[in-house]
């Protein structure tokens, strides 16, 4: 499904996973059982115009995550404010997965993933079919010079 965002580039809808990674630290250590993580399967929209991760305020609450101090952020209709980041969210998308921060959006129903998250999934939009793809089917591949 695609639409189009107010920076006038096409956006993705998908959906994907988030969970609190320091309850899957937990779970590793044995201090928590597996089956007690805070996962939560959601709705996003895939905006490379945009740079950060944007998850909404339930989502975060949901999933437990730590809330930082705020942030100054900018609209894409070029409004500001200030928004908490949460901390510690695993993100899998497309069998890839890391963990980031995300801002945090009081009124937001969908979550935005931005370029930091494709870029370091290694994963790019195809405009002509409306998805995500990886830009190597055998795995990232990070340029470094």
């Amino acid at each position: 499904m695609r639409s189009k965002g107010a920076n006038g580039v096409g956006r993705i809808s998908i959906e994907f996973e988030v969970a609190n990674y320091r309850d899957m630290i937990r779970a590793e250590e044995g201090t928590l059982p597996p089956d007690k993580v805070r996962r939560q399967r959601i709705a996003g929209v895939v905006d490379s115009g945009a740079a950060k991760l944007v998850l909404p305020l339930s989502v975060a609450r949901q999933l437990g995550l730590r809330l930082s101090n705020k942030i100054k952020v900018r609209y894409a209709d070029g409004r500001r404010a200030e928004r908490r980041e949460a901390e510690g969210v695993y993100v899998e998308l497309l069998g890839r997965h890391d963990t980031f921060s995300a801002i945090v959006e009081p009124r937001r129903k969908t979550a935005l993933i931005g370029a930091i998250v494709l870029e370091d999934l290694d994963l790019l939009v195809d405009c002509q079919q409306q998805r995500l793809v990886p830009r190597d089917p055998s795995g990232p591949i990070y340029e470094i010079e």
